[in-house]
Protein backbone atom coordinates (compact mmCIF):
# COMPACT_ATOMS: atom_id res chain seq x y z
CA UNK A 1 0.00 0.00 0.00
CA UNK A 2 0.98 3.60 -0.65
CA UNK A 3 2.92 4.80 2.32
CA UNK A 4 2.54 9.05 1.74
CA UNK A 5 -0.37 10.74 1.04
CA UNK A 6 -1.75 11.17 -2.22
CA UNK A 7 -1.38 14.16 -4.40
CA UNK A 8 -5.26 14.88 -4.00
CA UNK A 9 -8.76 13.34 -2.76
CA UNK A 10 -10.48 11.50 -5.45
CA UNK A 11 -9.40 14.25 -7.81
CA UNK A 12 -9.83 16.98 -4.97
CA UNK A 13 -6.65 19.34 -4.34
CA UNK A 14 -5.77 19.14 -0.77
CA UNK A 15 -5.25 23.07 -0.91
CA UNK A 16 -9.08 23.70 -0.71
CA UNK A 17 -8.77 21.34 2.34
CA UNK A 18 -5.90 21.71 3.99
CA UNK A 19 -6.51 25.04 5.64
CA UNK A 20 -9.27 22.57 7.34
CA UNK A 21 -6.78 20.32 8.36
CA UNK A 22 -4.58 22.36 9.52
CA UNK A 23 -7.50 24.10 12.13
CA UNK A 24 -8.59 20.65 13.39
CA UNK A 25 -5.30 19.78 14.41
CA UNK A 26 -4.56 23.28 16.28
CA UNK A 27 -8.13 23.03 17.79
CA UNK A 28 -6.92 20.01 19.45
CA UNK A 29 -3.45 20.58 20.00
CA UNK A 30 -4.28 24.53 21.10
CA UNK A 31 -0.32 25.30 22.80
CA UNK A 32 0.81 21.47 22.91
CA UNK A 33 0.14 18.53 23.64
CA UNK A 34 0.46 18.24 27.44
CA UNK A 35 0.84 14.46 28.01
CA UNK A 36 2.99 13.82 25.40
CA UNK A 37 5.55 16.95 25.44
CA UNK A 38 5.59 15.66 29.42
CA UNK A 39 6.60 12.42 28.39
CA UNK A 40 9.35 13.95 26.45
CA UNK A 41 9.42 10.62 23.84
CA UNK A 42 11.90 10.49 21.90
CA UNK A 43 11.70 7.08 20.10
CA UNK A 44 9.91 5.96 16.62
CA UNK A 45 7.39 3.13 16.47
CA UNK A 46 4.19 2.23 14.92
CA UNK A 47 0.50 2.95 15.13
CA UNK A 48 -1.84 0.27 14.16
CA UNK A 49 -5.40 1.19 13.39
CA UNK A 50 -8.19 -1.89 14.05
CA UNK A 51 -11.58 -1.73 13.23
CA UNK A 52 -13.91 -2.26 16.46
CA UNK A 53 -16.85 -2.97 14.33
CA UNK A 54 -17.77 -4.10 11.17
CA UNK A 55 -18.22 -1.76 8.36
CA UNK A 56 -17.37 0.55 5.02
CA UNK A 57 -13.99 2.14 5.52
CA UNK A 58 -13.85 5.86 3.98
CA UNK A 59 -11.04 8.67 5.22
CA UNK A 60 -7.84 7.43 4.98
CA UNK A 61 -6.14 9.81 2.29
CA UNK A 62 -7.23 12.24 5.04
CA UNK A 63 -5.85 10.44 7.45
CA UNK A 64 -1.90 10.62 6.03
CA UNK A 65 -2.74 14.00 5.63
CA UNK A 66 -2.98 14.71 8.81
CA UNK A 67 -0.46 12.99 10.14
CA UNK A 68 1.78 14.74 7.38
CA UNK A 69 1.41 18.25 8.68
CA UNK A 70 2.01 16.57 12.22
CA UNK A 71 5.11 14.91 10.49
CA UNK A 72 6.21 15.04 7.00
CA UNK A 73 8.24 12.42 8.41
CA UNK A 74 5.38 10.27 9.38
CA UNK A 75 4.14 7.35 6.72
CA UNK A 76 1.18 5.96 6.57
CA UNK A 77 0.14 2.43 5.62
CA UNK A 78 -3.38 1.26 4.45
CA UNK A 79 -4.43 -2.07 5.08
CA UNK A 80 -7.41 -1.99 3.17
CA UNK A 81 -8.58 0.18 0.05
CA UNK A 82 -10.70 2.70 0.44
CA UNK A 83 -13.95 2.11 0.68
CA UNK A 84 -13.50 -1.62 1.28
CA UNK A 85 -15.64 -3.87 3.67
CA UNK A 86 -13.82 -4.80 7.12
CA UNK A 87 -14.87 -6.80 10.09
CA UNK A 88 -14.38 -5.89 13.90
CA UNK A 89 -10.69 -6.59 14.75
CA UNK A 90 -9.42 -6.33 11.45
CA UNK A 91 -6.03 -4.57 11.15
CA UNK A 92 -6.77 -1.44 8.91
CA UNK A 93 -4.09 0.93 8.78
CA UNK A 94 -0.13 1.30 10.27
CA UNK A 95 1.19 4.43 10.66
CA UNK A 96 5.01 4.77 10.91
CA UNK A 97 6.73 8.06 12.80
CA UNK A 98 7.72 9.61 15.80
CA UNK A 99 5.90 8.24 18.63
CA UNK A 100 5.26 12.14 19.02
CA UNK A 101 3.49 12.62 16.10
CA UNK A 102 1.68 10.12 16.43
CA UNK A 103 0.19 10.61 19.64
CA UNK A 104 -0.75 14.36 18.48
CA UNK A 105 -2.08 13.41 15.60
CA UNK A 106 -3.85 10.20 16.75
CA UNK A 107 -7.37 11.50 17.99
CA UNK A 108 -8.04 13.79 14.82
CA UNK A 109 -7.42 11.47 12.71
CA UNK A 110 -9.38 8.66 13.68
CA UNK A 111 -12.14 10.90 14.12
CA UNK A 112 -12.57 12.02 10.76
CA UNK A 113 -12.03 8.64 9.89
CA UNK A 114 -14.49 7.09 11.92
CA UNK A 115 -16.85 9.86 10.78
CA UNK A 116 -16.38 9.26 7.44
CA UNK A 117 -16.54 5.35 7.40
CA UNK A 118 -19.62 5.75 9.49
CA UNK A 119 -21.86 7.74 6.48
CA UNK A 120 -19.82 5.25 4.16
CA UNK A 121 -21.53 2.55 5.43
CA UNK A 122 -24.85 3.94 5.89
CA UNK A 123 -24.59 4.69 2.08
CA UNK A 124 -23.44 1.66 1.04
CA UNK A 125 -26.26 0.06 2.68
CA UNK A 126 -28.93 2.38 0.38
CA UNK A 127 -26.87 1.66 -2.24
CA UNK A 128 -26.92 -2.29 -1.72
CA UNK A 129 -30.66 -2.08 -1.44
CA UNK A 130 -31.28 -0.43 -4.72
CA UNK A 131 -29.18 -2.45 -6.60
CA UNK A 132 -30.63 -3.69 -9.50
CA UNK A 133 -33.37 -1.26 -9.67
CA UNK A 134 -31.38 1.33 -11.84
CA UNK A 135 -32.54 4.01 -9.07
CA UNK A 136 -29.70 5.74 -8.05
CA UNK A 137 -29.14 7.31 -4.71
CA UNK A 138 -27.99 10.82 -4.15
CA UNK A 139 -27.44 13.30 -1.52
CA UNK A 140 -28.52 16.19 0.04
CA UNK A 141 -27.11 19.91 1.24
CA UNK A 142 -27.54 18.72 4.61
CA UNK A 143 -23.93 18.23 5.90
CA UNK A 144 -21.99 19.38 8.63
CA UNK A 145 -21.13 23.19 8.35
CA UNK A 146 -16.95 22.94 7.69
CA UNK A 147 -17.60 19.06 6.36
CA UNK A 148 -19.03 19.38 3.29
CA UNK A 149 -16.62 18.22 0.68
CA UNK A 150 -15.15 15.18 3.00
CA UNK A 151 -19.17 14.02 4.01
CA UNK A 152 -19.94 14.65 -0.13
CA UNK A 153 -16.78 12.03 -0.77
CA UNK A 154 -17.99 9.37 2.18
CA UNK A 155 -20.92 9.56 -0.19
CA UNK A 156 -19.34 8.60 -3.31
CA UNK A 157 -16.95 6.38 -1.24
CA UNK A 158 -19.98 4.48 -0.38
CA UNK A 159 -21.58 4.17 -3.97
CA UNK A 160 -24.03 6.80 -3.97
CA UNK A 161 -23.57 10.44 -6.35
CA UNK A 162 -23.52 13.76 -5.22
CA UNK A 163 -26.34 16.56 -5.36
CA UNK A 164 -25.47 19.78 -5.62
CA UNK A 165 -22.41 20.26 -3.71
CA UNK A 166 -23.22 24.33 -2.89
CA UNK A 167 -25.93 26.80 -4.23
CA UNK A 168 -23.58 27.33 -6.84
CA UNK A 169 -23.76 24.30 -8.34
CA UNK A 170 -27.17 24.61 -10.27
CA UNK A 171 -30.74 25.92 -9.91
CA UNK A 172 -32.84 24.32 -7.74
CA UNK A 173 -36.22 26.33 -7.40
CA UNK A 174 -37.82 25.23 -3.90
CA UNK A 175 -41.61 25.99 -2.69
CA UNK A 176 -39.94 29.18 -0.72
CA UNK A 177 -38.40 30.70 -3.89
CA UNK A 178 -42.00 30.32 -5.57
CA UNK A 179 -43.44 32.19 -2.61
CA UNK A 180 -40.93 34.92 -2.71
CA UNK A 181 -41.54 34.83 -6.38
CA UNK A 182 -45.31 34.76 -6.30
CA UNK A 183 -45.98 31.66 -8.31
CA UNK A 184 -43.59 29.03 -10.46
CA UNK A 185 -43.28 30.92 -13.71
CA UNK A 186 -42.05 34.43 -12.55
CA UNK A 187 -39.89 32.51 -10.42
CA UNK A 188 -38.34 30.52 -13.44
CA UNK A 189 -38.55 33.77 -15.50
CA UNK A 190 -36.53 35.75 -13.29
CA UNK A 191 -33.97 33.17 -12.50
CA UNK A 192 -33.08 32.71 -16.22
CA UNK A 193 -32.53 36.23 -17.08
CA UNK A 194 -30.00 35.83 -14.50
CA UNK A 195 -27.98 32.83 -14.18
CA UNK A 196 -24.97 31.75 -16.06
CA UNK A 197 -25.65 30.06 -19.11
CA UNK A 198 -24.74 26.33 -18.67
CA UNK A 199 -26.31 25.83 -15.05
CA UNK A 200 -29.27 23.25 -15.47
CA UNK A 201 -32.69 24.04 -13.73
CA UNK A 202 -34.35 21.49 -11.68
CA UNK A 203 -38.22 22.60 -10.21
CA UNK A 204 -39.14 21.22 -6.75
CA UNK A 205 -42.97 20.14 -7.13
CA UNK A 206 -45.23 18.99 -4.36
CA UNK A 207 -48.34 17.91 -5.56
CA UNK A 208 -49.94 16.69 -9.18
CA UNK A 209 -51.29 20.14 -9.80
CA UNK A 210 -48.17 21.57 -9.87
CA UNK A 211 -46.96 19.15 -12.98
CA UNK A 212 -48.39 21.24 -15.46
CA UNK A 213 -46.16 24.24 -14.71
CA UNK A 214 -43.69 23.13 -13.71
CA UNK A 215 -43.46 20.86 -17.48
CA UNK A 216 -44.31 23.87 -19.39
CA UNK A 217 -41.29 25.68 -17.31
CA UNK A 218 -38.73 23.23 -19.74
CA UNK A 219 -36.63 22.36 -16.95
CA UNK A 220 -33.88 19.21 -16.93
CA UNK A 221 -35.02 17.76 -13.74
CA UNK A 222 -37.91 17.60 -11.30
CA UNK A 223 -38.03 16.89 -7.96
CA UNK A 224 -41.18 15.60 -5.90
CA UNK A 225 -40.65 16.25 -2.93
CA UNK A 226 -42.53 14.31 -0.27
CA UNK A 227 -44.95 12.62 -2.02
CA UNK A 228 -46.79 9.01 -1.28
CA UNK A 229 -45.47 6.06 -3.51
CA UNK A 230 -49.28 6.23 -5.38
CA UNK A 231 -48.95 10.03 -6.13
CA UNK A 232 -45.02 9.26 -7.17
CA UNK A 233 -46.31 6.90 -9.54
CA UNK A 234 -48.77 9.30 -10.89
CA UNK A 235 -46.52 11.86 -11.47
CA UNK A 236 -44.07 9.98 -12.87
CA UNK A 237 -46.60 8.49 -15.72
CA UNK A 238 -47.38 12.18 -16.56
CA UNK A 239 -44.29 13.87 -16.83
CA UNK A 240 -43.19 10.37 -19.26
CA UNK A 241 -45.87 10.93 -21.14
CA UNK A 242 -44.83 14.39 -22.32
CA UNK A 243 -41.54 14.30 -21.52
CA UNK A 244 -39.55 11.52 -21.48
CA UNK A 245 -35.94 12.98 -21.61
CA UNK A 246 -36.85 14.77 -17.62
CA UNK A 247 -34.80 13.53 -15.11
CA UNK A 248 -37.16 12.44 -11.73
CA UNK A 249 -36.06 12.65 -8.19
CA UNK A 250 -38.19 11.57 -5.49
CA UNK A 251 -36.74 13.28 -1.91
CA UNK A 252 -38.42 13.06 1.47
CA UNK A 253 -39.26 10.97 4.41
CA UNK A 254 -36.70 8.14 2.43
CA UNK A 255 -35.53 5.67 4.75
CA UNK A 256 -34.23 1.67 4.03
CA UNK A 257 -37.72 0.12 4.70
CA UNK A 258 -39.16 2.37 1.94
CA UNK A 259 -36.67 2.62 -0.43
CA UNK A 260 -37.46 0.05 -2.59
CA UNK A 261 -41.18 1.21 -2.53
CA UNK A 262 -39.65 4.73 -4.18
CA UNK A 263 -37.51 2.88 -6.76
CA UNK A 264 -40.38 1.05 -7.87
CA UNK A 265 -42.53 4.79 -8.96
CA UNK A 266 -40.10 4.82 -11.57
CA UNK A 267 -38.10 7.46 -10.51
CA UNK A 268 -34.24 8.68 -11.67
CA UNK A 269 -32.91 9.64 -8.41
CA UNK A 270 -33.67 8.73 -4.64
CA UNK A 271 -32.61 12.01 -2.83
CA UNK A 272 -31.94 11.29 0.90
CA UNK A 273 -30.13 12.79 3.62
CA UNK A 274 -30.09 9.90 6.16
CA UNK A 275 -26.69 8.96 5.26
CA UNK A 276 -25.12 11.52 6.93
CA UNK A 277 -27.98 12.77 9.25
CA UNK A 278 -28.55 9.43 10.76
CA UNK A 279 -24.84 7.58 10.16
CA UNK A 280 -23.42 6.50 13.54
CA UNK A 281 -19.62 6.41 13.63
CA UNK A 282 -17.54 3.50 12.76
CA UNK A 283 -15.89 2.89 16.19
CA UNK A 284 -11.53 2.69 15.25
CA UNK A 285 -9.05 2.25 17.80
CA UNK A 286 -5.10 2.80 17.52
CA UNK A 287 -2.28 1.34 19.26
CA UNK A 288 1.36 2.25 19.75
CA UNK A 289 3.76 -0.30 19.23
CA UNK A 290 7.40 0.83 19.22
CA UNK A 291 9.16 -2.90 19.23
CA UNK A 292 7.85 -3.83 15.54
CA UNK A 293 10.82 -3.31 12.86
CA UNK A 294 11.23 -3.92 9.26
CA UNK A 295 8.88 -3.35 6.59
CA UNK A 296 7.65 -7.05 6.90
CA UNK A 297 5.29 -5.67 9.09
CA UNK A 298 3.89 -2.81 6.54
CA UNK A 299 1.82 -5.48 4.67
Amino acid sequence: MVASPADSLAGLPWFLLDDTLKSWLREDLGRGDQTTLGLAVARSGWGIWTAKAAGVLAGLPVAARLFHWVDAGVEFFPQVAEGSRVDAGQVVAKVRGSTAALLMGERVALNIVMRLSGIATLTRQYVDRLQGTGVQLADTRKTTPGLRLLEKYAIRVGGGINHRLGLDDAVLVKENHIAAAGGMTPAVRAIRQRIPHPLGLQIEVEDLAQIPEALACEPQRILLDNMPPELLTEAVVRIRKTHPHIKIEASGNITLDNLLTVAATGVDYIATSAPITQARWLDLSMRIDDEITGDAFIS
